[in-house]
């Protein structure tokens, strides 16, 4: 399906593109894969997510808002519970995290990956077991590894020899041996944006693995025997749909196990293969399940532990993006509606690259839709742009649209779960927006919208 009510269009193609683009679409239906699961169109055309009319959580709340199925988040941490039985499943933090996050993830049985000493308060503050955190990070302060190691974080990925040196001066110190996994670059050109792409050799991220530094951080851990090697640690890059890098990512790493095993006589017991792992932004995307992905990724670590005679490591896998993501929208009001010389109509809307920054900085391509009413109008092509001063401000980039969405209107974008929260900003001094978990026909605010207050409160000068 090309010309749909959610989205895929891309480039600067205004009312110049083929003519499949200017075709009349129904602007009122949905596309499910890119909603969260509770969210339907009630008898007027409004959205309604779990039984709420999204013109009341406006009301309530205010706009911008990212507004979280919660129990759609909660199905998805047990589906890949599901799917990886035998194995650990970590939430990627970095993808969205606050304290309501961490209990929901902790109460459905998920281990938690963090990376900064921000992200570990939070998690450590939400009371989440410490020995089912995993702490990421290419420059963890000495503080921030101090920090880990009183609180009994259970896995320390490390990232650099000088980091090891500074975990193995604090192991001593203390009398403790922290767990702890080598990250690998394996050089594997993950099919995803290039700043996105992790495991490829020219990065901040991880142990090289062509170069010898993998195999020579492993060896002077074991030799060291202050801190306990538990595995290595792989991760290849964000959005990814093509499992073909996943195995050739293990085949690398475990490749790099058989050289351990062969040199110092020891098997690590544990594997991690990261996250990445794609969602549906555009009906152009074709996301695997969490089934699909499991069975694809046990086939490949099998085979290679077969070819390498290995014992088959307890694997852990890192789902951020694909939990959080397709469970949240972004709820904005229309604020103007502008036809430019006929070349493209923009709608503005009172939020835009603070509160995602991902168009402008991947390049990344959104759906949208009228979310307060249905229309029997004529399709447009629009372009649905923020309020900020910057010309890259844009929300989605093309979308069929109503002719006569106009403003006071609300506007929906799904699959705004995964960073547009977490990378949000205050540029032009706009407060972030709220984030709103509604659930079985009740809204909570789980975290607050900020407002100027906030933002002078910081402002000591």
């Amino acid at each position: 399906m090309r010309a749909h009510e959610a989205g895929a269009l891309h480039g600067d193609i205004g009312n110049r593109g083929p003519a499949w683009l200017r075709t009349p679409v129904d602007v009122n239906a949905l596309v499910p894969q890119l909603w969260p699961r509770h969210v339907a169109r009630g008898p007027a055309g409004a959205l309604t997510v779990a039984g709420l009319d999204v013109r009341d959580l406006a009301a309530e709340f205010g706009t911008a808002a990212y507004v979280l199925d919660e129990d759609d988040l909660r199905g998805r941490c047990r589906e890949f519970r599901a799917a990886f039985p035998d194995a650990d499943v970590y939430y990627a933090g970095k993808a969205f995290l606050c304290r309501a996050v961490v209990r929901m993830i902790a109460e459905e049985g998920l281990f938690l990956d963090v990376c900064t000493g921000g992200e570990l308060a939070t998690a450590l503050s939400a009371g989440m077991p410490p020995e089912r955190i995993g702490f990421h990070g290419n420059n963890k302060s000495v503080a921030e590894l101090t920090r880990a190691v009183d609180a009994g974080v259970g896995r320390i990925i490390v990232d650099s020899f000088t980091e090891i040196d500074r975990l193995s001066e604090l192991a001593r110190e203390r009398g403790v041996r922290p767990k702890v996994l080598v990250r690998v670059t394996v050089g594997v050109e993950a099919h995803t944006h290039e700043f996105i792409a992790t495991a490829h050799e020219d990065q901040k991220f991880g142990f090289s693995l062509a170069g010898g530094a993998a195999a020579t951080a492993a060896f002077r851990i074991l030799d060291e025997d202050v801190l306990e090697l538990r595995g290595l640690h792989s991760h290849i890059g964000s959005q990814i749909f093509d499992a073909s890098g996943f195995e050739v990512s293990a085949r690398r790493v475990l490749a790099l196990q058989a050289q351990i095993r062969d040199a110092r006589g020891v098997e690590l017991p544990e594997l991690d293969l990261g996250g990445g792992f794609g969602i549906a932004y555009t009906t152009q995307d074709d996301p695997a399940s969490p089934h699909e992905l499991a069975k694809r990724l046990r086939k490949i670590v099998d085979g290679e532990c077969a070819a390498e005679n290995l014992a088959v490591p307890h694997l852990s896998v890192e789902p951020g993006r694909a939990i959080v993501g397709p469970a949240v929208f972004t709820l904005y009001e229309v604020g103007t509606v502008k036809d430019v010389d006929g070349l493209r109509t923009y709608v503005s809307v009172d939020g835009g690259m603070s509160d995602n920054i991902r168009t402008a900085l991947y390049d990344a391509s959104y759906s949208a839709t009228l979310a307060n009413r249905a229309s029997s109008t004529v399709p447009m092509l629009a372009r649905v742009v923020g309020k900020h001063c910057e010309s890259g401000d844009i929300v989605v980039k093309d979308e069929f649209l109503p002719a006569d969405v106009q403003p006071g209107d609300l506007l929906a974008v799904p699959g705004t779960g995964a960073y547009c929260r977490s990378m949000a900003s205050n540029y032009n001094h706009v407060p972030r927006p709220s984030v709103v978990a509604v659930r079985d026909g009740h809204a909570r605010v789980i975290v607050r919208r900020e407002t100027e207050d906030d933002l002078l409160a910081l402002d000591v000068g």
